[in-house]
């Protein structure tokens, strides 16, 4: 049997993508809107997205769909209950990001506890020039050491920061679904913690997991970093917690939605303390080519008849 390959989005992937090992006919597209799918997977076995939404109203008129290979590790653009109940199998991208996104975590931690981009920006300014002496303190400035970091999602992302964090002698406070004997609930880890990281999925359950009230438990001192999925934060609440002083600083590599091209909330410059990067936390070049590798594999084993990495609803 010949397969029919169709990459939907192959522009959010800057890395060498190899030819499968088995007889297909290849297309891609740089990027593809929800309006584009329907005519562009016509007669596709194979589908690979990054980004681009398959739901149920598309994908019932794609009847020779076999695989949705997902090139990332995030599956909330497919409906899964649909691929689930039809026999389409779906596969995604796992521990590719161990090195990008923890040191990402890392670096907006010392930007932020350091208050760097602060000091960079006015020094830009012109107000060093203007000091009474050889420095100046407009913006505290926190050690990283001895410091307790919160970890909300204890995978294996969260596990690898944790490495780099103890390497920093930062003391380390974790919360996970799955049980363990060191797990601790979350509200501890928002009390307790200088930095919360989050590295957890978009799910319903955890849809606006941090807001108003959470944000009020938390030190004044404390910043929040979320490099998982847009909408696990409230955005709004966490503009006015910045506002208010009522937490420190945070950093993001996402938004609720990407891009935003209708703006969001925490683009506003006038925003204290926020370093918000574009969901670039997972793409050194290194993870890339992991990723693309990975990507090749999964579909290679689908067609081999062991599928591997497979998500289910």
């Amino acid at each position: 049997m010949s397969h029919k390959i169709v990459f939907l989005d192959r522009e959010t992937l800057d890395a060498d993508v190899r030819k499968p090992n088995f007889p297909h006919d290849y297309v891609e597209y740089a990027q593809s809107s929800v309006a584009d799918v329907d005519e562009r997977l016509k007669g596709a076995t194979i589908a690979i997205t990054n980004k681009v939404p398959l739901r149920a109203e598309t994908l019932q008129h794609l009847p020779d769909l076999k695989l949705i290979a997902v090139a990332a590790t995030g599956t909330d653009v497919i409906d899964k209950a649909y691929t689930t109940a039809n026999g389409i199998i779906v596969s995604n991208i796992r521990n590719y990001a161990y090195n990008t996104l923890p040191e990402h975590v890392i670096a907006l931690i010392f930007a932020l506890r350091r208050n760097l981009v602060n000091y960079v920006d006015s020094v830009r300014k012109g107000r060093w020039q203007q000091a009474n002496q050889f420095c100046y303190f407009d913006y505290p400035i926190y050690d990283i050491a001895g410091s307790t970091l919160g970890i909300i999602g204890y995978g294996a992302l969260g596990k690898s920061i944790a490495t780099r964090a103890e390497a920093l002698g930062m003391k380390i406070l974790v919360n996970d679904v799955v049980p363990g004997p060191n797990i601790v609930d979350i509200p501890t880890i928002l009390r307790e913690s200088d930095v919360v990281t989050l590295n957890l999925p978009l799910t319903p359950q955890t849809k606006n997991l941090i807001g108003a009230e959470q944000f009020a438990s938390m030190k004044k001192t404390a910043i929040l970093i979320n490099t998982a999925r847009g909408g696990i934060v409230d955005e709004q609440a966490l503009a006015d917690a910045l506002r208010g002083g009522v937490i420190a600083g945070a950093g993001f590599d996402v938004l609720t939605v990407e891009p935003p091209k209708q703006g969001n909330v925490l683009l506003d410059p006038t925003i204290p303390n926020l370093i918000v990067t574009p969901h670039v936390a997972w793409a050194s070049r290194e993870a890339m080519q992991v990723l693309a590798d990975q990507l090749v594999d999964n579909i290679d084993a689908f067609v081999a008849g062991e599928p591997r990495n497979v998500v289910t609803a």
